[in-house]
């Protein structure tokens, strides 16, 4: 059977997209598909039965979800809440100054984010450490006593959130410049010639025009610090207790230490309606037919 010739045009464009499309549907579309199967059986090393929705029903009796619920929602509002606010304040103050400067402090600000997770917490796991960390030698060198930040249940998960504070938000300050490069130039020379103030420029100009760029930063901020894990792990593996357990550790210890997958597909099915309900609502109240 002849192919119509509208159709050949195509045929190579499918034929380069078949591998990628394989890839995804091997390695993303088929264990997205098999979670979902396992959160509704009972699945223990490798032994399934359908269990219909006992295990949501578990999920939401379970003590340790509703910590881990707890800590990972704590960790999320503290993290992005200052991601997006020092982004912004370093991307307006970067934006002030040369092209050359400008091309610099991005460069810095950006350089952590190629540094391995792991690395960066084992870092910060030494620098809390009890007896040789540096902000303990600090503290004794003021002659106060050593506090131990990972060890204690009401330190240990601000601890951590402290850990990524002080790790600059690279990747959300390189988008906000960018961003800031595209306002208009002529808005600004505007408000000067109304006298408008420095913030006042900010606030009625430069922020309802990022509001794109935000919506973005906040949305890939928010899932990211929902899964938050490799620090959590590396640092204090859910400990003291379950004192900096989130979900997604919670998750981890389900499935590959206790090998009960269908609960643990349970807990990831209930993360990712969490995820999609937030960003839904971020998209409601932050999306705007203005780009720049």
């Amino acid at each position: 059977m002849k192919i119509p010739y509208r159709h050949s045009k195509l045929l190579w464009s499918y034929l380069f997209v078949a591998p990628t499309m394989l890839m995804f549907a091997v390695f993303i579309g088929l264990p997205l598909v098999t979670s979902v199967l396992l959160a509704f059986q009972q699945n223990v090393l490798g032994e399934a039965v359908w269990v219909g929705l006992d295990n949501f029903r578990r999920l939401f009796a379970d003590y340790v979800f509703s910590i881990a619920l707890k800590n990972t929602a704590l960790y999320t509002l503290a993290v992005v809440t200052q991601n997006v606010l020092i982004a912004l304040v370093a991307a307006t103050l970067i934006q002030s100054l040369s092209r050359r400067w400008q091309s610099f402090f991005r460069s810095a600000f950006y350089l952590p984010i190629v540094t391995s997770t792991v690395i960066i917490s084992m870092v910060f796991r030494w620098m809390f450490h009890p007896q040789h960390g540096l902000f303990n030698l600090i503290l004794m060198s003021l002659g106060r006593e050593p506090i131990f930040w990972l060890a204690d249940p009401d330190l240990a998960l601000w601890s951590i959130i402290l850990s990524e504070v002080l790790t600059a938000p690279g990747t959300s300050i390189v988008l906000f410049c960018a961003a800031l490069d595209r306002v208009p130039k002529t808005l600004y020379e505007a408000a000067d010639i109304d006298g408008a103030s420095g913030f006042r420029k900010w606030w009625s100009i430069t922020l309802p025009l990022l509001k794109p760029s935000l919506l973005y930063v906040l949305v890939m901020n928010t899932i990211g610090t929902f899964q938050v894990f490799s620090r959590v792990h590396v640092m204090t593996g859910g400990g003291p207790g379950y004192a900096t357990t989130t979900l997604v550790q919670l998750i981890y210890n389900t499935a590959f230490r206790d090998f009960n997958f269908g609960f643990a597909s349970a807990q990831a099915l209930f993360l990712f309606v969490i995820i999609a309900t937030i960003s839904l609502l971020q998209f409601k109240f932050l999306s705007t037919d203005v780009e720049y």
